[in-house]
């Protein structure tokens, strides 16, 4: 891969970056941001919590990037199962819409 490939590259991950945290669940996103090690860790004893956390993250970020609608986002929540609607609940946003 050439230098400018590779710069081509980073520049639409950062676009997609910008999109995510300006897009329609911008404050989900920070409040997810901003939950401690130690309240993710409080739902489960094990570390299936961070996995699911990350991939709540994702979830959220690629909705609010391409404008998905709610009622999609709760779906792709719910595929996480109940940790993930757990995680999502902490927010307050998100848990309105549970």
């Amino acid at each position: 891969m050439s230098r400018e490939e590779r710069q081509a590259r980073l520049q639409r991950r950062f676009e997609q970056a910008d999109a995510a945290f300006n897009g329609q669940y911008k404050e989900e996103l920070e409040v997810l941001h901003g939950l401690s090690k130690a309240e993710i860790d409080a739902l489960t004893p094990d570390t299936t919590d961070l996995l699911v956390y990350n991939k709540l993250i994702c979830i959220v970020k690629e909705a609010s990037s391409q404008n998905i609608t709610q009622a999609e986002l709760i779906d792709n929540i719910k595929e996480l199962g109940q940790l993930g609607i757990k995680i999502a609940k902490k927010v307050p946003k998100l848990a309105s819409l549970f």
